[in-house]
């Protein structure tokens, strides 16, 4: 069906490195109760579907599904669970919409990843258990990487564990793949410790921001190197948090009386598992964008783009999606960042939230942190940060290692 799909509600919680005082209910209770607000909705007469985004093994327990209902109004209503990014969860609701089934849906994601004590042992669980798992493995302390205490030496092995001396963080792969890119682009260190230094100012105009910081590229350089070339300052920490949209068809957003902004365009792409079976490169993120932009409309993303929110949980991502996104030529992102043009300022602003560098690692909330921004932006209401004459932004997320899975949604006003 030809209906136009409308972003009509928004809410969000603060993200912050842990969150001892509330439960995961808690954040996503807020979160949700906010978009409802925003959009004029009650959950229990209004929106015909509610779509959660969460991994099992992110959350401590299996069939998260039965615990979601309560906390974001679905009881006794139809609920489903996308396994995956909140970016995927938009694509669901998008979907539902098109469908003429639905004609209001909330799609909700979060981080409570604070909770979880064996992060590496979780993210091993995506490696080939054959021929990739070996050469990682479990270690005493796996949330050294992302945390904001972690210690500047890298943990011991578990004692008497099988291949106790070839033991390291499974973020090694981030490794491998910056080395790469690097070598490809001829993009430098210098330029990737330039993204963290601008989206760490960026944070300082995001309310909900948890790693805001006035540092230098010196800084970043400085910083110990945890899987060479990625130092400690190349990688988001992590943060607990949750998100919510509301979206609706084009008749029923006239009723609410809101100004909708409108879902355009998206795609997605999901490469192979293995590793050696793909290249290191964000092939994702180009095929999900060529999906929305011809879903869009979008001919000539350089000149019609004028924001982007990009992953940047690793700082040579940023440069990475922006390049496979068609927004920077190869190799050239990199003097983009060094000319200004990505800074709130400039030509192609990126990341004007603070990105996952500023804001906190949220996991499975990534996408829809993006989307927000991207939102807000377009509603005129990012404040210190607004922008003008924004029309059309791209929210871009990927998975997260060792996945070659990413989407990528287009909003426009």
């Amino acid at each position: 069906m030809n209906r136009r799909i409308a972003i009509v509600g928004i809410g969000n919680t603060d993200f912050n490195s842990m969150t001892p005082d509330v439960s995961w209910k808690e954040l996503m209770f807020e979160a949700c109760q906010k978009a409802y607000i925003d959009a004029g909705v009650d959950p229990r007469k209004d929106v015909d579907s509610f779509i959660t985004c969460a991994e099992d093994f992110y959350e401590g327990f299996s069939i998260f599904d039965e615990f979601v209902p309560d906390q974001i109004g679905a009881t006794l209503r139809p609920c489903c669970t996308v396994c995956g990014d909140g970016i995927y969860g938009l694509g669901n609701a998008f979907m539902q919409i098109k469908t003429g089934q639905m004609d209001v849906v909330s799609v909700e994601a979060h981080s409570k990843i604070s909770d979880l004590l064996t992060f590496g042992d979780v993210v091993l669980h995506a490696y080939d258990p054959l021929f990739e798992k070996p050469v990682s493995g479990p270690v005493e302390r796996q949330n050294y990487v992302g945390s904001p205490s972690y210690p500047k030496e890298k943990p011991k092995p578990i004692v008497g564990s099988s291949n106790e001396k070839n033991r390291i963080h499974p973020y090694f792969l981030a490794g491998l793949e910056m080395q790469h890119y690097l070598k490809k682009t001829g993009t430098t260190e210098e330029q990737c410790a330039q993204v963290v230094v601008k989206n760490k100012k960026n944070a300082f105009n995001t309310p909900y921001a948890d790693y805001e910081a006035n540092i230098s590229v010196e800084d970043v350089m400085n910083s110990e190197y945890l899987f060479k070339p990625v130092k400690r300052l190349d990688i988001s920490p992590n943060v607990d948090g949750c998100i919510a949209f509301v979206l609706a068809d084009e008749k029923t957003a006239k009723k609410l009386d809101v100004e909708p902004i409108w879902l355009k365009g998206f795609g997605w792409c999901s490469e192979t598992p293995w590793l050696s079976t793909r290249k290191m490169n964000a092939d994702y993120a180009k095929m999900a964008s060529d999906m929305a932009y011809k879903m869009a409309g979008i001919t000539n993303p350089k000149k019609e783009i004028n924001i982007a929110e990009v992953d940047d949980r690793f700082s040579y991502k940023e440069l990475q999606h922006l390049e496979a996104l068609g927004l920077a030529d190869s190799g050239k992102a990199g003097k983009l960042l060094e000319d200004g043009e990505l800074d709130i300022s400039g030509s192609l602003p990126t990341n004007t939230s603070g990105g996952s560098l500023g804001v906190g690692n949220c996991f499975e909330a990534t996408g829809l942190q993006k989307s927000l921004e991207i939102v807000t932006q377009l509603r005129g209401h990012a404040g210190k940060k607004q922008l003008s004459d924004v029309d059309i932004g791209i929210a871009q997320s990927w998975r997260g290692i060792p996945s070659g899975s990413g989407a990528v949604a287009i909003f426009g006003r």
